[in-house]
C-alpha cells in the first residue's frame, strides 16, 4: 500500500504541523522545521517512516537475530 502524501511528504511529517497550530512559539517553529528536515533527508534516501525505524531498530539490535528467544528453544534431552 502507497503512503499517504501531505505536501509531498509522509503524512506523519504533519503532525508536527498540527503542534504548531495548537503551540505557536519560536521553539515549536524549530521543532516543526527540524521535524520536516528529518523527513525531507528519509524521502530522499528512499525511506518511508516506518522502513526509518525498522532500520533504526537493525542499528541497534545486529544483523544476527535468532528465530527463537533463548527461553523458547528446546534443550537436547538425553532419556537414556
Amino acid at each position: 500500500m502507497r503512503p499517504v502524501r501531505f505536501f509531498n511528504f509522509d503524512a506523519r511529517a504533519a503532525l508536527p504541523f498540527f503542534l504548531l497550530l495548537l503551540h505557536a512559539r519560536w521553539g515549536t517553529l524549530f521543532i516543526v522545521m527540524f521535524s520536516t528536515f528529518i523527513f525531507w533527508i528519509l524521502e530522499k534516501n528512499g525511506l518511508t517512516f516506518s522502513s526509518a525505524l525498522r532500520r533504526l531498530r537493525l542499528f541497534f539490535s545486529g544483523h544476527d537475530r535468532p528465530a527463537l528467544m533463548t527461553f523458547k528453544k528446546r534443550r537436547l534431552r538425553d532419556y537414556g
